[in-house]
């Protein structure tokens, strides 16, 4: 065996550490900037926001006859989806609900949907330099929960969103579409919480395994209060 002195590098991430203020990132900043340059991204516009409101996506928007589908077979759709995965998975939680609206579409995508693709990569070019950080902060376990109410236009399902983090850093998200069809605001807030809880919990347990017993842990739960 060969000591190859502290980890730099590791499946696409790079790894700064600072010992002296028990700090860590991880960033993605080349493989994003490499995937933008491939796919002639790497001087589009910017933009602020990874997936904004007027991008309603839907099966409607496939294609409907053989010309728009021969033209959308050249377009590399699921290629720059994957990519898009790859860093929402690794360090970019950020881009996580815009990532699965698009992934939806990945067998029968339409000039619309790719049109949202592209604008998650003017937003990556903007933010190439977004990091995971994780810091000497308290070592406790923190959820966040956040909902799109009747966000699928398909099914009428809310898309939940959780995260948590430990010691400043975010360890773990996700944004799904929720199992049912809500009736009330009330019965989606109740979904999200319910799922970030047995996340929380399940980070919790294997702290424990690893030996930082949590003596608390902290959920966020949002809610949207209508006035009439």
């Amino acid at each position: 065996m060969k000591d190859l002195d502290l980890a730099k590098k590791i499946v696409g991430m790079k790894v700064i550490k600072d010992c002296s203020k028990k700090l860590i990132w991880l960033s993605q900043e080349k493989c994003i900037e490499k995937a933008l340059k491939r796919f002639n991204m790497d001087k589009a516009k910017l933009v602020s926001v990874p997936l904004p409101e007027h991008f309603k996506l839907s099966t409607m928007q496939c294609p409907t006859n053989e010309e728009e589908k021969k033209e959308m077979s050249r377009v590399p759709y699921s290629s720059v989806v994957g990519i898009l995965m790859y860093a929402m998975i690794c360090t970019r939680p950020d881009i996580a609900h815009a990532v699965g609206v698009v992934s939806q579409f990945l067998s029968h995508s339409g000039e619309e949907h790719w049109n949202a693709v592209k604008w998650i990569l003017r937003y990556l070019r903007g933010t190439t330099e977004r990091c995971s950080c994780f810091g000497n902060e308290d070592p406790m376990l923190v959820g966040y929960t956040n909902v799109d109410m009747v966000g699928d236009a398909d099914s009428r399902k809310s898309t939940s969103g959780c995260l948590t983090t430990f010691a400043g850093g975010v360890v773990s998200w996700q944004s799904k579409l929720q199992r049912c069809v809500a009736l009330s605001t009330t019965e989606v807030e109740y979904s999200v919480a319910s799922e970030a809880g047995k996340e929380v919990k399940y980070m919790k347990n294997l702290l424990h395994e690893l030996g930082h017993v949590q003596e608390r842990h902290v959920l966020h739960v949002t809610t949207k209060v209508q006035s009439t």
